[in-house]
C-alpha cells in the first residue's frame, strides 16, 4: 500500500498539472467559499469491514456523504451496496480497482462500463458523472478517457490516511489531527469502507469525531451533486 501512495502522489502530481493545462474536467474541492465539506468513502479492496460503522453513524448524525464503489466490491458485498444506495449518490470506482494507468484506452472504457453496470444494477444508482480513478492514479490520457465517457474525474483535497493503519503510524487521532489541519472551505475528503492492511479500522472509528470537528468550525456537510457536472 505505501508503494501505492508513492506511485499515487507522483501520478497526481502530473495529472493535475496536465488537467489545468489541457482543459480536461477534473474535480479536487468544491467550487465554493462558503463553509462546505464533502465526504467521500472509497470501496475498491475486498474488504468492507468499516463500511455498517460508516453508515450507522452518518444516520445517526445526518450527514450527507458520497460513496465510489468497485463493480468487484459490489459483487462481494451486495446488501451494503443496496444499503449506500438507498440513501446515498455513488460514484464508478472501476470495476477491478485497477491502476488504470497500465491499462489501453479500450481496457478503460471496458472497466468502467462494468463498474457503472454493477452500480445501476445492483444499487438503482446512476453513476454519471462521478468517477475516481483506483489510487487516484491518472494522467492525461486516462483522464480524457473517462471524461469522453460523461464522467468528471473526481479527486480528493483532503486524504485522512486512515488506510494507511496503525502500523503506518496512523491512529483516530491522527486522522483527526489532517481534518483539522487541512479543513477549508470546499474540502474533499477521502475516507476508505475498509480495513487497512494491519486489520484497523480507523476510518470508521475516527469519523464521529471528524464530523462533530467539522461541524463546531461551522461547516455543514453536502454531497458531490450540484457541484461536479459532466465534462462539455
Amino acid at each position: 500500500m505505501a508503494a501505492r501512495l508513492i506511485v499515487a502522489t507522483a501520478v497526481l502530481a502530473i495529472g493535475a498539472g496536465a488537467s489545468g493545462a489541457a482543459g480536461f474536467h477534473e474535480v479536487d474541492r468544491l467550487p465554493t467559499h462558503r463553509k462546505l465539506v464533502a465526504l467521500t468513502f472509497d470501496g475498491g479492496g475486498d474488504t468492507a469491514n468499516g463500511t455498517a460503522s460508516i453508515l450507522k453513524t452518518l444516520s445517526r448524525r445526518r450527514v450527507p456523504a458520497t460513496f465510489f464503489l468497485a463493480g468487484r466490491w459490489i459483487r462481494l458485498h451486495p446488501a451494503l451496496a443496496r444499503a449506500i444506495g438507498r440513501r446515498y449518490p455513488i460514484g464508478d470506482h472501476t470495476f477491478d480497482h485497477a491502476d488504470q494507468t497500465g491499462l489501453t484506452s479500450a481496457q478503460i472504457r471496458s472497466d468502467v462500463r462494468r463498474g457503472a453496470w454493477w452500480i445501476r444494477v445492483k444499487t438503482g444508482r446512476n453513476p454519471r458523472p462521478l468517477f475516481r480513478f483506483p489510487y487516484g492514479a491518472r494522467d492525461a490520457r486516462t483522464i480524457a478517457v473517462v471524461n469522453s465517457m460523461g464522467y468528471a474525474s473526481v479527486r480528493w483535497s483532503l486524504d485522512t490516511w486512515g488506510w494507511m493503519g496503525r502500523s503506518e503510524g496512523q491512529s483516530v487521532g491522527s486522522v483527526v489531527r489532517r481534518v483539522a489541519g487541512q479543513l477549508q472551505p470546499g474540502t474533499i475528503v477521502l475516507m476508505h469502507l475498509g480495513v487497512a492492511h494491519d486489520g484497523s479500522l480507523l476510518d470508521a472509528q475516527a469519523l464521529r469525531r471528524v464530523i462533530s470537528l467539522v461541524r463546531a468550525r461551522g461547516y455543514r456537510f453536502v454531497t458531490l451533486g450540484g457541484f461536479v457536472h459532466a465534462p462539455r
